[in-house]
């Protein structure tokens, strides 16, 4: 592929999932991963950044690949495509480092699905993760890259390892990332069914002029907070802003839905200004960028284990400041929509998934409906 051609390619990211932590409990060793990932926006390149953000060690790819899914761990025959590092087929990664591969023809359809193939010859130790995907993966012995048939793949998991980034050469005007916790990252949803609502939003901007789009990037992780790492929830928002945000190709927006976890977990977080001032850090980290900031408000968990009147009342202070303030570019009222009509302190029965915090398939399509496409 000719320099000049590179150097003037626009990349826009089509998926994205947020790593969270080293996974203690997984090592691989002539391994190969096949993870299938659903893309928003489509284009005729692709390009896939894997990461060993969380590895204490470097981290060797023997061997990587990108086909378009036929059904469960089959390729669609004459997809396959080998992914290259600077034209070498493999790459070590250094710890906390990421690595983009060289871009490869390969017609991307929207709204479809992608197997990302890695061959791992050296043992890992733990491996970078994001625990959530609620999608199928697969993986076999041996270098199993580039094969069409799933047959090698006879193991699966439920997580997504050291993938976080994909691109493509899309006639889209830029991409919007979900930046949020375990309602954004699609706790309580269906394995494969991709029904969170950064999904339907994607349906939506799929729907508009290709120059109109945008590509949608996850960066959910279940249990985030604003102000404050816990292992197992992931980096605080203000510490992992720039790897799942501002580093993501084409973003011209972000809807920032984040705040509960900070409430009504332990240790909480009851002064409202304290939650304010992080989203005002958050905001403002964007907009040097130049990115559109969108804020949402924080939805009702009345019935939840935690939920408490000092806890309702910071929700309640910090949706006021979203809403009524000057912070935000707009603003989507999710907690408006889903709430109870009867007990404003509650989800709706008709969007609660059971637990009355993370809302159902229904109420994620209603909060895509929601967001106003005209503010991205």
């Amino acid at each position: 592929m000719h320099l000049a051609f590179l150097l003037f390619m626009a990349w826009i990211g089509t998926w994205a999932s947020a790593p969270v932590y080293a996974d203690d409990n997984q090592s691989f060793e002539n391994d190969t991963l096949r993870q299938v990932v659903h893309v928003s926006v489509g284009g005729t390149q692709v390009r896939v950044r894997f990461t060993n953000r969380f590895g204490a060690a470097p981290l060797v790819i023997g061997g990587a690949s990108v086909a378009q899914q036929d059904e469960g761990a089959n390729a669609k025959r004459g997809t396959q495509r080998r992914l290259t590092f600077m034209g070498s087929r493999t790459v070590t990664i250094p710890p906390h480092a990421d690595v983009l591969s060289d871009p490869v023809r390969l017609d991307v359809v929207p709204a479809s699905n992608l197997l990302v193939d890695t061959y791992l010859p050296d043992p890992t130790g733990p491996v970078t993760t994001h625990p959530l995907a609620e999608q199928t993966n697969y993986y076999a012995i041996g270098d199993r890259t580039g094969e069409t048939a799933g047959a090698p793949f006879a193991y699966s998991y439920a997580k997504w390892y050291l993938i976080d980034a994909i691109d493509v050469d899309a006639n889209a005007r830029g991409s919007v990332v979900a930046f949020g916790d375990s309602i954004t990252d699609g706790a309580g949803g269906i394995v494969g069914a991709n029904d969170r609502w950064p999904d339907f939003l994607a349906q939506r901007l799929l729907a508009l002029a290709p120059s109109q789009q945008l590509g949608v990037l996850n960066a959910g992780i279940s249990g985030n907070r604003i102000l404050l790492t816990q292992p197992a929830f992931g980096e605080n928002a203000l510490a992992r802003l720039d790897a799942d945000v501002l580093s993501q190709s084409g973003v011209t927006g972000a809807i920032v839905y984040l705040g509960v976890n900070d409430i009504q977990q332990s240790p909480h977080q009851y002064d409202p200004e304290r939650i304010e001032l992080g989203l005002q850090q958050i905001v403002e980290r964007l907009h040097e960028r130049g990115i559109r900031a969108i804020g949402a408000t924080i939805t009702p968990y009345k019935g939840w284990m935690t939920y408490d009147d000092r806890g309702e009342a910071t929700r309640q202070a910090v949706n006021a400041f979203i809403r009524h303030g000057t912070l935000f570019d707009a603003v989507v009222d999710f907690d408006e929509i889903l709430r109870d009509v009867r007990d404003p302190q509650r989800l709706s029965p008709a969007y609660d998934s059971g637990d009355h915090l993370h809302p159902n398939a229904t109420a994620h399509r209603a909060m895509a409906a929601a967001i106003d496409l005209r503010t991205l």
